[in-house]
């Protein structure tokens, strides 16, 4: 299915940097929670991701990655996700995180 160039300026891709981050085990499936910074316009944003098999809580503090920042929130079990971090599926289906190759300034935005 092809989009229409609007389309695709009405899904608004934001870098931010993760400033803290939690094991989230009440989750359905192992997933870690994010606190990501994107910047002064925008500031603080959570999320959860599924991304145990390549990375751990506290190595993901100070990394920066992209997100959907203008998604609805969603409960997921007794916490509200915010944004929707984006990732690539690897040969097993797990996620790899997108992010840029050298640091940029948080809130930038994808175009």
């Amino acid at each position: 299915m092809k989009i229409k160039e609007g389309d695709f300026t009405k899904i608004d891709i934001r870098v931010g940097t993760i400033r803290r981050t939690e094991p989230f085990p009440e989750a359905r499936r192992p997933a870690i929670k994010l606190w990501i910074d994107f910047g002064p316009d925008i500031g603080e944003k959570k999320t959860s991701v599924q991304i145990t098999k390549y990375y751990e809580p506290d190595g993901l503090v100070g990394r920066q990655v992209a997100g959907v920042i203008n998604f609805p929130a969603k409960q997921i079990g007794t916490f509200m996700s915010e944004i929707l971090v984006l990732g690539f599926p690897d040969e097993d289906g797990e996620v790899v995180l997108a992010v840029p190759d050298r640091p940029v300034p948080d809130g930038g935005k994808l175009f």
